[in-house]
């Protein structure tokens, strides 16, 4: 294992069926201001939104609203959370949703108190926060992002259609508790289960395949994958299978909460596409990944044939026995396409609404990083975006 990294996780979870008997102890530690932050309903209609309302009023807290949080939030819906926050004088922001709700909590919690434009200073520069930043908890009612448990937070910006992911270097920007109840992600629609099963296996790959020294992180990813394929089989058979869909709620958590991007390079580069069909189409983020990423392993395939070999074996089971290092490696992709098609990802970005006429912005709009196999340039982007199509 290769290099030097600091790892520090602040975030304390409560998992269970029983899990958000903890909120009230959580609430104790901060300030009588409470911003409720939710996304578009659901969560009145399944009842979450009554219990953790009923907490709150019971713990004695003074509680604003944002509602209304889109699955992509929206820079214009940041600034509007800006100020609801800062007018209320908040002292903790409960995220209760998604990730895309935790994502908007983190965005308004290093927001709040920031003189500068949080676009320009945060998504622009990459600047980190030097004001003062708002304690943000979350319950979780859908899984994928991983957002629970760490710094990240993606905006779109719709007028300039960039969707920007920024994760924020300080810890203390992680959510101070998570709440983590399985049962709340049973009422979920296929779509968006099979959406988060995606999102959740794809950024174990954007870590895993980056680097090729003996690494801890490596092993460490392959049995979170194997755990996801289990897992998902059965959720996708029987979405109310509770011991699958905890074994996935689990395991997001651990697939991006910085464990096992440690003493790793990383690669990112199927956000970046993804996320850049999600500014112009404003698609479901998963799926947005899946569209892209059989066409981009496919490109970078011969510059990191030995990882791509190594997946094939460990996590797909492939028989490397008389057949090629490339045939090994294929095979293994092949046997992902099959496993995505099994769980109805979509394959294309065609179906996700983009066009032709779409695909050099969205190609210029992609942010080009260098931490995988190859650094790729815009003609290579553009040639993925027509394979993607």
């Amino acid at each position: 294992m290769l290099g030097n990294f600091s790892y520090c996780n602040p975030t304390k979870l409560y998992f269970g069926d029983d899990s958000l008997r903890f909120l009230s102890e959580e609430l104790h530690k901060y300030g009588p201001n409470v911003v409720l932050i939710y996304g578009g309903g659901s969560i009145k209609k399944n009842g979450i939104y009554e219990e953790v309302t009923r907490i709150l009023q019971e713990s004695g807290k003074n509680v604003e609203e944002i509602a209304g949080v889109m699955p992509n939030p929206t820079l214009a819906k940041l600034y509007e959370g800006i100020e609801i926050a800062r007018s209320h004088h908040a002292d903790l922001l409960l995220a209760v949703g998604g990730g895309s709700v935790c994502d908007y909590a983190k965005a308004v919690s290093v927001s709040v108190n920031c003189e500068e434009d949080p676009w320009e200073k945060y998504y622009l520069r990459f600047e980190e926060p030097a004001c003062e930043t708002l304690p943000v908890g979350c319950v979780l009612t859908m899984v994928g992002t991983g957002s629970e448990m760490n710094a990240g937070a993606v905006i779109t910006n719709q007028e300039t259609e960039q969707k920007i992911g920024h994760v924020f270097a300080d810890e203390r920007i992680m959510p101070k508790f998570a709440i983590l109840n399985p049962r709340y992600t049973l009422t979920l629609p296929r779509y968006q289960m099979v959406s988060g099963i995606y999102d959740i296996f794809n950024h174990i790959c954007e870590q895993y395949f980056s680097g090729e020294d003996d690494n801890v992180s490596d092993y460490i990813s392959e049995g979170l994958m194997r755990a996801v394929l289990h897992a998902s089989r059965i959720a996708n058979r029987d979405p109310q299978d509770y011991e699958a869909r905890s074994n996935l709620m689990w395991t997001a958590s651990w697939a991006l909460n910085t464990l096992v991007s440690r003493g790793k390079s990383t690669d990112w580069m199927v956000h970046m596409i993804g996320q850049s069909v999600g500014a112009y189409t404003n698609a479901t983020h998963g799926m947005t990944l899946a569209a892209v990423s059989l066409p981009y392993y496919r490109h970078i395939l011969p510059y990191g044939l030995q990882k791509f070999k190594r997946f094939a074996v460990n996590v797909w089971d492939v028989d490397p026995s008389g057949k090629t290092d490339e045939q090994v490696a294929e095979e293994g992709l092949n046997a992902m396409e099959v496993w995505m098609r099994e769980l109805g990802l979509v394959m294309k970005i065609s179906e996700l609404g983009a066009t032709e006429d779409m695909l050099e912005g969205i190609a210029d709009g992609t942010i080009i990083l260098s931490g995988g196999y190859k650094a790729l340039d815009h003609s290579e982007i553009a040639e993925i975006l027509k394979e993607s199509m």
